[in-house]
């Protein structure tokens, strides 16, 4: 399932470019969020040791248009000429800042630039928008679960109630279900165990809806949610350590590393739904550094160009599970599988 996205294929190594310097704003949350700014960030300093560029980041005071603004002009200033953002909330920023800055290269993950009304959506040349499939990694993700616990309650926590977050649910419980219609699977979703925190960084929170849902049964919680999600593993970890049997399904990248009890110990991830960002933010650098950049464009990233998976390798998941997952992903890219990018899941 790993593989370079389309637009770096065949693109050879970097050619160089000495003046390339590279910045990220950070979303709400924490540059060590196990999550989606830290999976961005990581690909950035791969990039910078690989090609030995000057990186920085910058977090903002708050989470508004203006608290980003400030720090990518810090950026600029400070002779940044690459800026990464990861998230929605840098659209109505970067609609601004495209023009603002026309010399300054800007990469938005997980959306594209347009006006507060949403009345106007526009990218220029120096602006790349990604998007990814979250629906299919979410897919894989609920099918791997439901064929490794076969029998158990599952339950979904995510962040705030946006398309991203909405996608991964969607997914997730389509997965489910077609473990459960297609390889005898008993997996139950019950609509009180389907909740938007309403953050992506109140840790406590998290914990006290996992609290609630593991009280009432359920083994496994998928948690789409940022920092919130930190708060679920968290109490799974308490969980299992007095001797219980709970699971995290953990997203955007692989979290296995975050759900280990101890060193050399076992992780309380089961799986996760991934979204390679990383690789994205690595290979639009590279992009950049080959003279490649695709500016003006919005990039989809699926199952069909490897932008979305779940973890090749993971110890809580036998290897029948896995060989089954890599049948039903060959699936998906040849199209034989379709999975909805809408509710069309357990819960109606």
């Amino acid at each position: 399932m790993l593989g370079s996205m389309a637009f770096a294929q065949g693109s050879g190594e970097a050619a160089g470019k000495s003046n390339l310097r590279v910045g990220m704003v950070t979303d709400a949350g924490t540059i060590d969020d196990k999550s989606f700014n830290q999976g961005t960030w990581e690909g950035i300093k791969r990039a910078g040791v690989d090609y030995g560029l000057d990186i920085k980041y910058l977090k903002p005071a708050g989470t508004t248009e203006a608290d980003y603004l400030k720090e990518i002009g810090n950026l600029v200033d400070a002779g940044y000429n690459l800026i990464i953002c990861p998230g929605f909330k840098f659209e109505t920023t970067l609609f601004e800042a495209q023009d603002k800055y026309p010399k300054v290269k800007f990469v938005i993950l997980d959306g594209e630039p347009h006006s507060a009304d949403y009345s106007t959506f526009r990218i220029e040349k120096n602006v790349v928008g990604v998007y990814w499939a979250e629906h299919e990694s979410g897919f894989l993700a609920g099918f791997a679960a439901a064929l490794q616990m076969k029998d158990a309650e599952f339950g979904f926590v995510g962040g705030m109630e946006i398309p991203a977050v909405q996608k991964f649910n969607w997914g997730f419980q389509q997965g489910v279900k077609y473990a459960n219609a297609n390889f005898g699977t008993k997996i139950v979703m019950k609509q009180e165990n389907n909740l938007y925190q309403g953050s992506f960084d109140n840790v406590s929170a998290g914990q006290q809806i996992a609290a609630s849902m593991y009280d009432k049964g359920v083994k496994v919680i998928f948690a789409a949610a940022g920092g919130v999600g930190v708060g679920v593993i968290n109490e799974a970890k308490n969980r299992v350590a007095a001797g219980k049997e709970v699971w995290v399904i953990g997203v955007d990248v692989d979290q296995y590393n975050e759900g280990v009890m101890s060193a050399g110990g076992k992780s309380i991830i089961l799986t996760s739904a991934m979204k390679y960002l990383d690789r994205a933010s690595y290979d639009m650098i590279k992009a950049e550094l080959n003279g490649q950049f695709p500016g003006g464009s919005i990039l989809h990233l699926d199952a069909t160009n490897d932008g979305v998976g779940i973890p090749v390798s993971n110890p809580n998941l036998s290897q029948s599970v896995t060989d089954e997952v890599a049948k039903l992903y060959a699936k998906m890219k040849s199209g034989e599988v379709k999975v909805a990018a809408a509710n069309d899941g357990l819960f109606k």
